[in-house]
């Protein structure tokens, strides 16, 4: 699979990166490159690896899982653009 330069301007569109006409061909190159890479991956007989989280042996903590509201409803809400009664409060969305 390889991409084309209009390909590379709606990548940049949608990642929000401002590119140069100049730019264009050489991130044409890059992106192929990575895709090219990707599809040697999918050639890889993958059938007796086991799936990994990590490298290394973790292992995480385990807690209580215990609903609570944060005891602190406050700072919670000191960020809020708007609120009511201790509650968020958000414009209509739905008729």
């Amino acid at each position: 699979m390889s991409v084309d330069q209009a390909t590379v301007r709606r990548v940049a569109h949608l990642a929000r990166i401002a590119v140069r006409e100049e730019e264009l061909g050489h991130l044409q190159n890059e992106l192929n490159a990575i895709l090219d890479f990707v599809e040697q991956l999918a050639d890889l007989d993958v059938s007796g690896v086991e799936p990994l989280t990590s490298v290394v042996p973790v292992e995480l903590p385990m807690r209580e899982d215990a609903v609570t509201d944060g005891n602190c409803p406050e700072k919670v809400l000191a960020n809020a653009p708007d609120a009511e009664g201790g509650f968020f409060t958000v414009p209509k969305v739905v008729e």
